[in-house]
C-alpha cells in the first residue's frame, strides 16, 4: 500500500492510528452477522465524518480499527463518535443485545489507541487487525506425554 499525504486547506498529514474497542464486560457478542453490520456502520461513519477506515478487524469481545482523520479532530472525539454512532444503530439493529448488556451500554468506556509509522511497523499492524477472529497457528510443539 502506498502511503500519500493528505492536504487539507491549511496543513498536510499522515497520521495513521491503531484503535481497540472492548465490548462491556468483554461479552463475545460480535457475531459473524454483528460484525458484519458494525462493519457497514463503520462505512457511513467513514463517509459521514470524512474519516478514512484502512482495516477493521473483530475479535468476539472487541473490535480493531485501523484508521487516520484530519488532525483537527482528537482522538477522544472519534472515540466518541464511533462509540456513540455504532452502539446506537448496533441496538436499532439487534434490539436483542439489549439482554445481554444490562445498562444500555455496548461499549466498554476505555479503548487503547496508538499511532502506527507507514515507514517501520506498518505492514504487521495491518496484518494483524486485518487477521483479528481467524485461528492462528501455534509455533510450539505439542507436549510430549510420560507414559
Amino acid at each position: 500500500m502506498v502511503m500519500t499525504i493528505t492536504k487539507g486547506f491549511h496543513c498536510a498529514y499522515d497520521t495513521h492510528y491503531h484503535m481497540v474497542f472492548p465490548v462491556k464486560y468483554r461479552k463475545a457478542l460480535l457475531s459473524p452477522e454483528i460484525a458484519s453490520a458494525l462493519k457497514a456502520i463503520a462505512r457511513g461513519i467513514e463517509l459521514r465524518y470524512d474519516l478514512t477506515l484502512e482495516q477493521i478487524g473483530t475479535d468476539g469481545d472487541h473490535v480493531h480499527l485501523l484508521m487516520r482523520f484530519h488532525p483537527k479532530y482528537s482522538i477522544g472525539q472519534i472515540v466518541r463518535l464511533f462509540k456513540s454512532i455504532s452502539a446506537r444503530e448496533l441496538f436499532k439493529q439487534f434490539p436483542a443485545l439489549k439482554k445481554d448488556l444490562w445498562g444500555g451500554e455496548f461499549w466498554s468506556d476505555g479503548y487503547y489507541v496508538s499511532t502506527v509509522s507507514t515507514a517501520g511497523n506498518w505492514k504487521t499492524v495491518e496484518a494483524y487487525v486485518r487477521n483479528q477472529g481467524r485461528p492462528t497457528k501455534t509455533s510450539t510443539p505439542p507436549q510430549l506425554q510420560l507414559w
